[in-house]
Formats: C-alpha cells, sequence, structure tokens
C-alpha cells in the first residue's frame, strides 16, 4: 500500500472517531473518490505577495493542484485541487471584537489544517472564533467538491459537496450535500441536505430547506464516486478549459485588457468578448465568457459568469454562477448560487437585490425581478418568486415569526436585512471596489502583482503523490 493511500486510511480513522455521536462513516465517500495516480499529476502553488505575511510548512501530505496565499501550515492531510487564500487572515496588533469584548492578537493569524481531506474546497476569511484567534484551523475534517470553508473553524466534521459553512465554528458536525450554514456555532449536529440555515442569536432565524426532487436534481451525492447532477455536469464540462489555464499560467500574459485599479487571476479563464472594468476583482479559477464586469464587481473562486452583464459594485460569492443575465449595480449573488437563463429566457435582477446563497434559479421562461428583492430556495418560473421572494422592504417590518412557501423567518427582519448588507459593503471595501487610486485599497489593487511559484510531488514509488517537507520563510 502505498503512503497517500495509509494517509487516507488514517484521516477516514480520524474524522469517525470524532462523527462516532452522529454515527457518520466517512470512509465510503472517501476511499477511492480520487485515483492515486491524480495526486502525481497537479503541481501545487503558492503566491507571494508583499501585502501578506509570509510563512508555508508543508509536511507528510498531498497538495495536487491547490493554491496558497498568506501563513498556511499544513499536515499530514490530502488537498486536491483546493484554494487556501489567506488574504483575509488578522495580524499581530488586530483586535478581534466580540459581543462587546475585544481580543487583542498576539501574534499574525495562520491558517493550519491537520488530518483533513480536502477536495475542490476554498479556504478564505479569518477565523472568527473568539477562542484562539490566531489560528483558523481545519481539522479531523473530510470537505468534498466545492464546498465552502469561510471564516469557519471546523474540527472533527464532513462537509458534503457544494456544502459551505460561514462565520460559524463547527465541531464534530455532518453538513449535507448543498446545506448552507451561518450560525455562529455547531456542534454535534447534522444538517440535511439541501438545508439554508441563517442565525443570529437574539436577532433572527432564517430557515429554507430545498424538496429532495429538486436537490437531488442538482446535487446528489453518491458514496465513493463524484457527485452528480446539474451543478457537476455544468462545472465538468468546462473542466478542460481550467486545465488549459494552469498548464501554461506562469508565462501567459492576461488575454484581455486588464484597467486601472483591477486585477484578473493569471489562473482564470477567459473566453469570447469579455470586458472588465476599473476596481474589478477576477479571483483564481473564475470562469468568464463573453460577460461585462462593472466597476467595482467581482468574481471570486469558483465562479462562472457567462453571457452575463454585471452593471457595477456587484459581489458573486464564492461559486456563484451566472448564465445569460443583467444584474443590476450592488446585486449580491451568495456562495454556490445558480442562476441559468439562456437567450429566450433571460433574467434580469434589479438594483439592490439579494440572492441568497444556495439558491436556484433555472428558468423556463423570462424572469424580472424587481429592485430590492430577496430571493431564495428554487425559481424556474415568474410564480415561483411569488412564494421564494421578499421585498427587502417589507422583511425589514417583520418582527415575529413569518412563513412564506418553505422558508420560515423568525425574529427582527430589519436587523437581517441590515446585516447583510452590512456585509455586502464590508466585501466591497475589502475587496477594493471603492479605490480612487490613492485610498481604499483592497484585494483587487494587492492581487495585481503576485508572484507564483510551484511545487512538486513525489512522481513514483511509495511516496507517490506526496510532497516532502517544506518550509518556505521570508
Amino acid at each position: 500500500m502505498k503512503r497517500i493511500e495509509q494517509l487516507i486510511d488514517r484521516i477516514i480513522d480520524r474524522v469517525n472517531i470524532n462523527l462516532r455521536e452522529p454515527a457518520f462513516d466517512v470512509g465510503p465517500y472517501v476511499r477511492g473518490l480520487i485515483p492515486v495516480e491524480q495526486f502525481e499529476r497537479f503541481y501545487a502553488f503558492y503566491g507571494l505577495s508583499p501585502h501578506h505575511p509570509l510563512h508555508f510548512h508543508f509536511r507528510g501530505s498531498s497538495l495536487a493542484g491547490s493554491y496558497f496565499l498568506g501563513k498556511c501550515i499544513v499536515e499530514h492531510s490530502v488537498l486536491y485541487k483546493s484554494d487556501i487564500r489567506g488574504d483575509e487572515l488578522k495580524m499581530r496588533g488586530d483586535v478581534l471584537c466580540h459581543k462587546g469584548l475585544q481580543v487583542p492578537l498576539h501574534d499574525d493569524e495562520v491558517i493550519r489544517i491537520k488530518d483533513g481531506f480536502l477536495v475542490k474546497t476554498l479556504v478564505h476569511n479569518y477565523s472568527h472564533d473568539p477562542e484562539n484567534p490566531e489560528e483558523f484551523l481545519i481539522q479531523n475534517t473530510v470537505s468534498l467538491h466545492y464546498a465552502n470553508i469561510h471564516g469557519a473553524p471546523v474540527e472533527g466534521s464532513f462537509l458534503g459537496p457544494f456544502a459551505t459553512v460561514d462565520l460559524t465554528t463547527v465541531h464534530d458536525c455532518v453538513i449535507g450535500p448543498f446545506a448552507y450554514v451561518q450560525v455562529g456555532e455547531l456542534a454535534h449536529r447534522e444538517v440535511e441536505p439541501g438545508t439554508i440555515w441563517i442565525r443570529s442569536d437574539g436577532d433572527f432565524d432564517f430557515r429554507y430547506r430545498f424538496p429532495d426532487t429538486v436537490l437531488k436534481r442538482y446535487v446528489n451525492a453518491l458514496s465513493g464516486r463524484n457527485p452528480e447532477g446539474v451543478l457537476m455536469d455544468f462545472v465538468e464540462a468546462r473542466k478542460e478549459d481550467f486545465q488549459e489555464v494552469f498548464d501554461g499560467a506562469v508565462r501567459r500574459p492576461p488575454r484581455i485588457d486588464v484597467p486601472p485599479g483591477a486585477a484578473l487571476s493569471r489562473y482564470a479563464v477567459v473566453r469570447g468578448d469579455t470586458e472588465i472594468a476599473e476596481n474589478v476583482l477576477v479571483a483564481q479559477r473564475a470562469y468568464l465568457e463573453d460577460a461585462y464586469l462593472g466597476k467595482g464587481a467581482n468574481a471570486q473562486e469558483n465562479c462562472y459568469i457567462i453571457r452575463s452583464r454585471l452593471q457595477g459594485w456587484n459581489v458573486t460569492a464564492h461559486g456563484g454562477k451566472i448564465i445569460h443575465a443583467v444584474l443590476g449595480p450592488k446585486v449580491f449573488v451568495g456562495f454556490n448560487a445558480f442562476l441559468r437563463a439562456s437567450e429566450d429566457c433571460p433574467l434580469k435582477i434589479g438594483e439592490g437585490s439579494i440572492v441568497m446563497p444556495h439558491t436556484v434559479v433555472d428558468l423556463e421562461e423570462p424572469v424580472d425581478i424587481p429592485p430590492g428583492r430577496l430571493v431564495w430556495g428554487y425559481v424556474s418560473r415568474r410564480a415561483d418568486l411569488e412564494h421564494q421572494s421578499l421585498a427587502l422592504e417589507d422583511l425589514s417590518r417583520v418582527e415575529g415569526l413569518m412563513e412564506k412557501g418553505a422558508m420560515r423567518f423568525e425574529g427582527n427582519g430589519a436587523r437581517f436585512v441590515e446585516a447583510f448588507r452590512h456585509r455586502i459593503e464590508h466585501i466591497l471595501e475589502a475587496n477594493g471596489a471603492y479605490f480612487d487610486g490613492t485610498n481604499n485599497v483592497g484585494h483587487a489593487q494587492k492581487g495585481q502583482n503576485i508572484s507564483f511559484n510551484i511545487m512538486q510531488p513525489y512522481p513514483e514509488g511509495e511516496m507517490q503523490g506526496l510532497y516532502p517537507t517544506i518550509d518556505i520563510r521570508p
């Protein structure tokens, strides 16, 4: 047995020990999922930038096709085509504020992944756990295709494909496929597939769950096999475009003009008649085809923007997909949302609307969403908006319990809307959308001059697919 197979077995055992209370076995989902020879086919790479503290340490791990930025430590883990993006980690001297308490940092924060198995997973933001502010820990955890771990320390847990944990500390939990949780802290829970759950204690609680028939059509997790469904078919149909980019990324110049204040990753796919405006951020593994991104818009990792127009200051969160749509200014499209229209059935979304994380809009007729609207769930026709959307102004007047279709909201609607709008503004500021040539520098400006360095694994023998111990410091 090769060392990497032994490592995978060891990770399975450690995760299963943590998940003994839910009695969940991750083994069938992991064993044989990635053929061993795949782990030596793809290089890993890291970014060097004067804007981010430097320290990479890799030991006893496989890093095939994965990307690292900021301080990252990986030990006894398998990372396959994952993005570990530490450009928002807290720095020494920063103060973490939590419920009126202020916690100063003694050291720069580091992302530490130990005994983990992450497949095509995005790790971003910074730890929101006040008990350990210097470390963004992911330990004894399995995370499958296109999951997002966003500001969320995770220990002893399983994340299904296209799942998201957002600003939530997670202990010993099973997060089902295409489930989204933003609840602050979660322990010893099993979140059902297709659940959208946003909670702020004492303020609000938003919940929705996709019908099983709809969920399995779009995301269907299978033991020991790649996920199936519309979302997986969509990304698989375009994976060869990414392979071409990765094969020549180090030496390829930008294919389109990059205006002042904007950043276009050399690891993004750009096709057709595509244009980006000032202060736009296009991250690695983003996909643009016949797209226009107006001033201050962004496309994060695993985003696809195809034959669409974003009019400006748009936030497309990690994994968002937009096809044949026109989005007004400051429209927010959440994590792993899937908005698919067509030439015959176009989609328009008005200014200031919020498309909730993991929303599916897959149109059978033209749909025009008015400005200032909250949209969730599954929409295929105009009539679906009756039970799958709500004016933000109306939601702001809710105090108590409100149910609409399968959605259940309890609490203060004004605080929910205010929290979302505040976060959207924070994302725009952090991404450099408001850069004026001197002030309001963000990721778009800091990402213009990142140098990339590649790392290679052992090509054969019992160590095949593993990387030697590597320690990179200033």
